[in-house]
């Protein structure tokens, strides 16, 4: 009975908070219209120079083949390439393709790796198919892809479920650790921790509710996801609910040490966004770890991150079932366990 008081009066605290409340209906709702939009690593709107000295019949189809192009931004065609190139220097182009004597030339400009790698590789593509063996019949490979998952290939379905990750991980990892460092700072933790109220007590009182509201944006996330962009989940749902538990249970739980070992908001706040940045940036949210260097691989072993990110994706993505993340499943429920031991152990309760 006392665990339902305290989360009750947990409850009432986020209700009479002007600020959480707007956060935990208008955060998702942004980060589920505005981010799948943002956070696209396709390569588009890429600015090409062409250099065409040949003027033939054949080099003019490939010209209006690259303007045509819905992955380039036609620049013009320049009279020569040093012309092309203070282009380049001056950021008004990112490619060059140069036509001369039958041969083509293609210059990208590297400052951005990916933008002048994945430039380049679209105009290659595209110069392949014009060239003049591929435009004899017969012969040539051909080649037949076959999209196995994701067939529209959209970038969307790829990033949604790395969404969740990042929610949970603000919902259910920072509030609690601001809402207890916040107490220690006014003083009212203290009136806890003269009364009988055991530490388990007071710590799911605080966990508890954070759990429940990152099910309840989670369920809103699926439903925009579906309503927006006509994306659903493959998979069970149940798993993803699944997934997302054992994900709050981590972050909370870490949120609770920090907090701990906290004295004041600003320390909490730079000590939990340290983490959280490298808990991200090398959990495969973004890039493939495996080309992360060895040293760097090692570590998503023990990044809850990635093992949430993985799971989620073969899930939501290919329609996984319990047997496709089970190593998964019992890598995040182990480190949570652990993370959660280490909340209860840490708190000192003065009594």
């Amino acid at each position: 009975m006392t665990l339902k008081y305290l989360i009750q009066k947990e409850f009432l605290q986020i209700r009479r908070n002007g600020f959480l409340p707007k956060l935990i209906l208008v955060f998702p709702i942004v980060i589920m219209c505005v981010m799948p939009w943002v956070m696209n690593m396709e390569v588009k709107n890429i600015v090409v120079d062409v250099v065409d000295h040949d003027r033939t019949t054949r080099s003019q189809q490939l010209v209006h083949a690259v303007e045509a192009s819905r992955y380039f931004i036609f620049n013009g065609q320049k009279p020569t390439y040093r012309a092309a190139l203070d282009d380049v220097e001056k950021s008004r182009a990112d490619v060059i393709l140069e036509i001369k004597d039958g041969q083509m030339l293609i210059a990208a400009n590297a400052v951005n790796g990916t933008k002048g790698a994945m430039g380049g590789a679209y105009l290659s593509q595209i110069v392949a198919q014009h060239s003049p063996s591929a435009t004899k019949a017969g012969e040539g490979p051909v080649v037949t892809v076959l999209t196995l998952y994701n067939k529209g290939q959209s970038y969307k379905v790829f990033m949604i479920p790395a969404l969740f990750a990042i929610l949970v991980m603000l919902m259910c990892g920072f509030l609690p650790a601001l809402n207890i460092v916040g107490e220690k700072e006014s003083g009212t933790i203290e009136q806890i921790n003269v009364t009988p109220v055991s530490k388990w007590a007071f710590i799911l009182a605080k966990l508890v509710p954070y759990w429940l509201i990152a099910l309840f944006i989670i369920t809103v996330c699926l439903l925009l996801s579906w309503l927006v962009y006509g994306i659903t989940c493959q998979g069970p749902l149940w798993l993803v609910y699944l997934l997302v538990v054992l994900l709050a249970l981590f972050f909370s739980s870490f949120g609770l040490i920090v907090s701990n070992y906290s004295d004041t908001l600003q320390q909490a706040i730079f000590v939990m966004w340290f983490f959280v940045v490298m808990l991200m940036l090398l959990s495969g949210l973004f890039t493939p770890t495996r080309s992360m260097p060895t040293w760097a691989y090692l570590t998503t072993y023990i990044n809850p991150m990635h093992y949430f990110i993985d799971a989620i994706r073969t899930v939501f993505v290919r329609g996984g079932h319990l047997g496709s993340i089970a190593h998964q499943v019992a890598a995040l429920l182990a480190i949570a366990s652990v993370m959660g031991t280490w909340a209860v152990l840490s708190y000192r309760k003065n009594s």
